[in-house]
């Protein structure tokens, strides 16, 4: 890994901390803020190391830090409720990212690859959210995918806008070869 990228990896993943602070405990998954750093991650850093940055993340959480909402870490989280969600976060970050890559970063192509980023980090967390659980799958999606729905679309927007704005200005200063 460039040690550039290696740079930018833990800048995204100590993003993902810090937002993922930025929450509202609704239920047994709360709303936060995490998804934009996810989304920076993949549309600045690319499929495999906007993946990297959410990997370390994931890692730090999981063996205590208190980088999930609520300053909560450790592997009980994982294992939990919300672990699905988390370890989609990954996925998430390559997927967008991969897309990103192929179709470039005009606001369509952005919003479809965060969108299909969306799905993947659904279907993560609402699958590990059920087997923990044992809740039926329409009370599963009224509780952990419904009342995210409206936020999912703003962040959206927002990160489709800071990504057409940062990418020409990371590339000419953080990416280039001098």
């Amino acid at each position: 890994m460039k040690t550039k990228q290696l740079i930018m990896c833990s800048i995204f993943a100590a993003l993902s901390a810090v937002l993922s602070q930025l929450s509202i405990p609704i239920g047994p998954i709360p709303i936060s803020m995490t998804h934009v750093s996810i989304f920076l991650a993949a549309g600045l850093l690319g499929a495999k190391y906007g993946a990297a940055s959410q990997a370390v993340y994931a890692l730090l959480g999981a063996v205590g830090a208190p980088v999930f909402t609520g300053l909560s870490g450790g592997f009980a989280i994982i294992a939990g409720p919300r672990g699905g969600f988390i370890i989609g976060y990954i996925a998430c970050a390559f997927i967008s990212g991969f897309m990103i890559e192929r179709f470039g970063r005009s606001y369509k192509s952005l919003i479809v690859s965060m969108y299909s980023g969306w799905v993947i980090t659904y279907l993560f967390g609402l699958s590990w959210f059920i087997f923990v659980t044992g809740t039926p799958l329409i009370e599963s999606i009224s509780l952990c995918v419904l009342p995210f729905l409206p936020g999912d679309a703003l962040k959206t927007i927002l990160c489709a806008v800071l990504i057409i704005r940062l990418h020409p200005v990371l590339t000419k200063t953080i990416f280039s070869e001098k």
